[in-house]
């Protein structure tokens, strides 16, 4: 079981550094799937891609990862359509990834996996 699913999001004001490329990297193999994206201003996020047979069941998962968003007060960028959701996550208030991205990628995988 992944240990990232028993923590909680620790709300981030700023002043926090963002993790360096070799912990993103250690934090990566912690998520399945979760791809490592270098943004237009060089920030990095978390990025996956979900495919469901509908809309119906695309709305459903996120809906649930609406929920555990507001759960967890960590919010994801969201996209989703006809058979697919994208979500997208970085922290926002320090410009990069923090331990509280993949708590938020692994409880959002959870969702598939219960």
């Amino acid at each position: 079981m992944n240990d990232l699913i028993n923590k909680k999001c620790v709300p981030c004001e700023g002043g926090v550094i963002p993790f360096d490329i070799s912990q993103i990297q250690k934090y990566q193999k912690k998520v399945d799937g979760w791809e490592i994206v270098k943004g237009d201003k060089q920030i990095y996020f978390l990025e996956k891609k979900f495919d469901f047979k509908n809309f119906q069941e695309s709305q459903d998962f996120i809906n649930k990862v609406g929920e555990i968003s507001e759960n967890e007060g960590h919010h994801p960028d969201i996209n989703f359509g006809w058979g697919y959701a994208k979500i997208n996550i970085t922290t926002h208030a320090i410009k990069g990834l923090s331990e509280n991205d993949f708590i938020l990628a692994a409880k959002i995988d959870e969702i598939l996996n219960v």
